[in-house]
């Protein structure tokens, strides 16, 4: 019951923001940083991403494209809003121990529980149903301040790389967070995964079940 509600009230709340038109960019300050993050070479998708792809196969069987940013008028910026509070206020946080009695496990919360990599899914499925392009929505893995594995969903953009976080109410540039970015999918293919050069030149290696410095909890 409670899967069917949160469908019903997601599919309701895409077909209302499609509606929507609202005022309102974010002012982007110069960092010192990029405005998109450093792209390096080809590295291991996540295991949870590859046992994501075998219980929702079809999501996964795309073909290699172009790599597109989205255009950040005022509606794109504002639906990247409610998107994200939307998500991070319907679902409720659950480790995937917990969850589902396994260590890693992604998927949809449609029961209206999930850890950060469920959070993120949603807000990909649900940008993708509104239009954005999937070339733009990419998970992303992370290391918070103590070095614990965490995913996001950066959206690329002319205006640069942001983030959407199920631990924070504000969408930021990527080098606003005090995240160490160590991959994400690419843009021309969800299925190949990238590492990312930490502008700090703190560099993560590729181990644990996220595939990067410890394997630590996230949520």
């Amino acid at each position: 019951m409670v899967s069917q509600t949160l469908s019903v009230r997601s599919r309701i709340f895409v077909a209302a923001l499609a509606a929507s038109v609202i005022n309102g960019l974010p002012a982007v300050a110069g960092s010192g940083h990029p405005a998109h993050m450093l792209v390096s070479e080809m590295t291991r998708p996540p295991a949870g991403w590859v046992g994501f792809c075998v219980e929702y196969f079809p999501e996964c069987m795309t073909k290699p494209s172009v790599p597109r940013d989205m255009l950040l008028t005022t509606q794109a910026w504002k639906e990247l809003e409610r998107v994200n509070l939307w998500v991070n206020t319907h679902v409720k946080p659950m480790t995937d121990i917990d969850h589902w009695g396994v260590v890693d496990r992604w998927n949809y919360p449609d029961d209206g529980y999930g850890d950060c990599e469920d959070y993120v899914l949603l807000k990909r499925r649900t940008l993708i149903q509104l239009g954005w392009p999937r070339e733009a929505l990419l998970v992303t893995v992370v290391l918070d301040s103590e070095d614990e594995g965490h995913a996001v969903l950066t959206v690329s953009t002319d205006k640069g790389d942001f983030v959407l976080d199920n631990k924070k109410e504000d969408i930021l540039l990527w080098s606003k967070t005090g995240y160490r970015f160590v991959k994400r999918q690419s843009q021309s293919d969800p299925n190949v995964w990238v590492s990312l050069i930490d502008p700090q030149s703190v560099v993560a290696t590729a181990t644990g079940h996220f595939g990067i410095l410890r394997p630590g909890t996230h949520d």
